[in-house]
């Protein structure tokens, strides 16, 4: 409450006011009037090392969306619906909330300054970003300043340092020679594509690291031409081993990886287009301004994704025995833990924090979470993305709703509800349409090309029937021991189209404010469908192996179709997971997993018993 006297402030906010003093001085040193503070890094990641999180830093919010402004006198977040909560409980008396994310609104808090102008940091921004900024300050005779240089750093005195950790590594050249093919075959000819994304230069020389975390990721670009390639990597990170592998030591030819300090991007990039006959292929969606803005026009190609992304995209054989193998791990994890809960939720002991804690590391291959843990009860699951170790934890209730993310192995991502008390009629056919939502999209079948927002609807149309809703999107792609969230697959407007072997994620939910959510989330790979007439057609198949809370399943709302995949699908779990189990030797979670994949048709769903919504989401080699 900023308005008491004195401001009260709750122990979740950061003080912020040294920060923005400091800040202030800088812009004032340079002769500027506002600074604009993006949330993301120089690659445009979803998910950014800590070092690169200045957004939080100056603000205190430590949501995954958001832009700040900072002007001489003035400070404000703009952050979408999903984070308002978040912001309030996270931000000082300094900062003020803005819930209009578009530029327009970022701009014009610039306009009653009367300022020269109005700063952004080049390297965190996308180029429709930067040109969106640049069209809206016009009519307030405003400018936008380019700036390679960060000024957040400069007052940044305890800012991360990068991991030490070395980089790991696998084979690379042939998809060296598959991205080159896809350049010589383009009919526009570039002689160079420039990898900005982490995951572009991680997937191109199956390196990994650990720059990020929860993302195997390091920090770099490459630029890569039809007879030279150029890594810029911090050298010093650089095993002898790893030059060896990377051929970084012969003279250069197709494939001998020239080794370049990653400051150094922007020098050889500039120097590059001093040649003639260059054109330089770029990906916009993961592009920054900084580098964009040194290609002239004539020798620039672009597309919204890089050819490593789409090609990324679509995952080989190997690749899908992998995440297959790793969803069966992941699944007798989740099992080992909703049978836990069911036992000691009851007895009033357990926590968000010891719900979320209690599936990490169960399987041998883990190589850790791929994202901060997310565990959220009773109202707090009302919240998409809450996170109890900022804000507080609560006790599991048998009443009560619950979220929960954590990992297992391999890259997964699974959300599933339940509940130990007796929820509402209105609860049950909430989670019911959820489910209904889901089944919807696994079932569907889809000519070979199709966009995931072309179906997207049919995950909404039960719950749009009785006026329910959800904020978030449908899907994402999944990465390889990659990123959980893995761009461009998914089933947004700027996803590309669907192929036989893309893995994505199917999540409806539902969240009523400050009482309960509800999602259900399960990773599916695209395959071939056998139809009677057509061919090239596609459908989904359900990877994730763990059975839905019955109790909450109101089978009179769905058709007798959604009952027969229903039915399908835990015998596929009871197939696999039976198996998996016994190799295990996990006699008890085996005869839990049984109990729950009863056949709908030939069984009667009994009584309601809980309410958790566990989310899990890891990733490993």
């Amino acid at each position: 409450n900023c308005s008491a006297i004195p401001p009260y402030l709750p122990s979740t906010v950061v003080n912020t006011t040294l920060r923005l003093q400091a800040l202030r001085e800088a812009m004032s040193s340079v002769n500027v009037s506002a600074y604009i503070i993006p949330g993301t890094d120089a690659h445009l990641s979803e998910y950014i090392a800590p070092r690169d999180a200045r957004m939080a830093f100056m603000t205190g919010f430590t949501g995954s969306a958001g832009t700040a402004v900072v002007t001489l006198n003035k400070a404000v977040l703009w952050t979408d619906s999903r984070y308002w909560v978040q912001a309030e409980r996270q931000m000082d008396c300094n900062w003020e909330l803005e819930k209009d994310v578009n530029a327009y609104s970022i701009c014009c808090v610039c306009d009653p300054c009367r300022m020269y102008h109005c700063i952004m940091v080049v390297f965190s921004n996308p180029i429709e970003t930067y040109e969106s900024y640049s069209y809206n300050l016009v009519p307030a005779k405003l400018m936008l300043k380019s700036i390679p240089d960060n000024l957040v750093d400069g007052v940044w005195t305890d800012r991360p340092l990068i991991p030490p950790d070395n980089l790991i590594q696998r084979t690379w050249q042939m998809k060296v020679e598959h991205i080159r093919t896809q350049m010589t075959d383009n009919p526009y000819k570039p002689t160079a594509v420039l990898l900005s994304a982490l995951d572009e230069t991680a997937w191109l020389f199956n390196l990994r690291g650990s720059d990020v975390p929860y993302n195997p990721f390091f920090y770099s670009y490459t630029l890569l031409t039809l007879n030279e390639i150029w890594l810029f990597v911090h050298k010093d990170r650089v095993t002898e081993d790893l030059k060896l592998y990377l051929n970084s030591t012969c003279f250069p030819l197709a494939h001998c990886v020239q080794l370049l300090e990653y400051e150094q991007v922007r020098v050889m990039l500039k120097n590059y287009m001093t040649t003639s006959g260059v054109k330089v292929w770029i990906g916009t969606e993961y592009t920054n301004y900084a580098l964009y803005e040194l290609i002239t026009p004539e020798k620039l190609l672009t597309s919204a994704y890089s050819p490593v992304l789409t090609t990324k995209a679509v995952k080989d054989e190997t690749e899908q025995r992998i995440l297959r193998d790793a969803h069966v791990r992941d699944a007798v994890a989740v099992i080992q833990l909703l049978m836990w809960l069911e036992k000691v939720v009851p007895e009033g002991k357990e926590t968000e924090m010891t719900a979320a804690y209690y599936v990490n590391d169960k399987q041998k291959d883990s190589r850790g979470p791929s994202f901060e843990t997310i565990s959220a009860s009773g109202p707090n699951a009302a919240l998409a993305h809450y996170r109890y170790l900022e804000l507080s934890f609560s006790t599991l209730s048998p009443n009560g709703f619950c979220l929960v993310s954590a990992s297992q192995d391999g890259t997964t991502d699974i959300t599933r509800t339940v509940h130990w008390g007796i929820p509402t009629d209105m609860q049950k056919e909430a989670f019911t349409r959820v489910l209904m939502g889901n089944i919807e999209i696994s079932r569907t079948i889809f000519p070979s090309g199709t966009k995931g927002v072309n179906m997207e609807m049919l995950g909404r149309r039960a719950l749009w029937e009785v006026g329910l809703n959800y904020g978030h999107g449908t899907g994402h792609g999944v990465g390889n021991y990659f990123g959980v969230h893995e761009w461009p697959v998914g089933f947004q407007g700027n996803n590309i189209p669907f192929r036989e072997g893309m893995f994505t994620s199917i999540e409806p939910g539902y969240y009523k404010e400050n009482d309960f959510g509800i999602r259900i989330e399960d990773v599916v790979v695209i395959v071939p469908a056998h139809t009677k007439y057509g061919h090239n057609y596609l459908t989904f198949e359900t990877v994730s192996l763990v059975p839905y809370d019955r109790k909450l399943i109101d089978t009179s709302l769905m058709s007798p179709q959604q009952l027969q995949w229903l039915d399908n699908y835990y015998l596929t779990i009871r197939e696999l997971m039976g198996d998996e189990l016994d190799r295990q030797g996990l006699t008890e979670e085996k005869t839990w997993m049984l109990k729950h994949t009863v056949p709908f048709q030939s069984a009667t769903a009994s009584a309601a018993v809980s309410s958790l919504t566990v989310s899990l989401r890891s990733a490993c080699a």
